[in-house]
């Protein structure tokens, strides 16, 4: 059911309110990326000489040039782990305007949600952001020390708060803090593994893009489709 829910989600990418928050998903992440690679290639010029002399060997040319070079797949691996932010700060900012899309297509027959105050959903975001890179930030230990497994726990740590923050402020949209924290609790397995659908797709470049709008979309799929099931 959970690939069902993903499946409508796929399917509604063409939804213009899909194509504006994706268009402003795209500004958002090259620009993160060039101000990335921009200090990156800042602190190369600050602290990497161009021409470097060595002994017996001699001089040695264009070795912050060719770092700046290299740095561009660099970006590219590191994009993995800048749209989980991306991710998490878009499901806050946008997710209303993702989700009424949903609603609108697929269930008209109810009332508008509540919604979640663009502040207040803009500051729920931040705070799960700190959340997010925190823990990251201490799983990148298990990530050298398991390497082999290195994308089953990232695959599992990314999938239980990327689960939690999209099933919660879906469900606040209809719900109070008190029903929507019920939902998650009833519903944990499904949710960590729509969680999991979510993460496995930031692992890969330029298809990472489309994460926070699939989360979304999704997770207002899953929640009716619980929500139907328990009444």
């Amino acid at each position: 059911m959970i690939f069902n829910d993903f499946a409508k989600a796929v399917r509604q990418l063409p939804d213009p309110k899909f194509l504006q928050v994706l268009i402003l998903g795209l500004g958002l992440t090259i620009a993160l990326l060039v101000g990335v690679y921009w200090l990156f290639t800042m602190t190369i010029a600050w602290f990497v000489p161009d021409t470097l002399s060595l002994p017996w060997i001699g001089e040695i040319g264009g070795i912050s040039t060719a770092l700046n070079w290299a740095a561009i797949p660099l970006m590219l691996v590191a994009s993995i782990f800048l749209m989980i932010p991306v991710a998490s700060a878009f499901t806050g900012i946008f997710l209303d305007q993702i989700a009424d899309a949903v609603e609108e297509r697929h269930y008209p027959h109810l009332a508008p949600a509540e919604g979640v105050g663009f502040l207040e959903g803009l500051g729920d975001a931040f705070k799960f952001l700190g959340v997010i890179l925190g823990v990251n930030l201490l799983a990148l230990i298990a990530y050298f020390l398991l390497a082999p497994i290195a994308p089953l726990i990232f695959w599992t740590v990314n999938g239980i708060l990327l689960g939690r923050e999209y099933a919660q402020m879906v469900a606040l949209r209809r719900l109070d803090a008190r029903g929507a924290k019920a939902f998650r609790r009833r519903h944990r397995g499904q949710i960590f593994f729509a969680g999991v659908l979510m993460a496995v797709p930031l692992t890969i470049p330029v298809v990472n893009l489309l994460v926070p709008i699939l989360g979304a979309a999704t997770f207002t799929h899953l929640f009716h489709r619980l929500s139907t099931e328990g009444n």
